[in-house]
């Protein structure tokens, strides 16, 4: 494990991509954000400052019915009323999480013409395609394990262990 490269994420770079993604989204036309925990939540809320729209969060990942499928069905039956959602990550790494969540949108009956994601850094290898990525990076080619200023208040080990997750990725 020691052989993880880990590469900070400044709160400089977070800054720049969330002006980037808002500059980006801002034709679009979004009406809510919906930070996706944890890692999208603290771009979402800076997000939610830049472009003055309300801000919801998802955890899908808990399990935990309020936080995840009950919000899911919420925020389906929304985008069926005309709300534009906009979905923010901190990275599409695999493709894992904003899949299920659009796969569980999905099944709620949601408009896909209104929902869109946007993610700090995207890896163009993943199995998932986002409207709006601030920086791309190759899987194929960059193995570095990026560490975001709030992932930085974890102990090593906990980082370690987010990181061999899917081992494929870094090494």
């Amino acid at each position: 494990m020691s052989g993880i490269v880990f590469t900070p994420f400044s709160h400089e770079d977070m800054v720049a991509g969330v002006h980037a993604i808002a500059d980006a989204a801002a034709e679009w036309e979004p009406s809510l954000l919906v930070g996706v925990g944890r890692g999208g939540l603290t771009p979402a809320v800076y997000l939610s400052h830049r472009m003055g729209l309300p801000l919801v969060s998802i955890d899908h990942s808990t399990r935990i019915a309020q936080f995840g499928e009950e919000l899911v069905s919420v925020l389906a039956q929304r985008t069926r009323g005309g709300d534009r959602l906009l979905f923010i990550e901190d990275i599409n790494d695999s493709g894992k999480t904003i899949g299920e969540i659009r796969t569980a949108l999905a099944a709620e009956g949601a408009i896909a013409e209104h929902i869109r994601f946007a993610v700090l850094m995207n890896n163009v290898q993943s199995s998932q395609t986002v409207e709006y990525g601030f920086r791309a990076i190759d899987r194929a080619v960059q193995k570095d394990w990026f560490v975001f200023p709030w992932e930085a208040m974890a102990p090593r080990e906990a980082l370690q262990e987010d990181a061999m997750e899917v081992p494929e990725r870094i090494a």
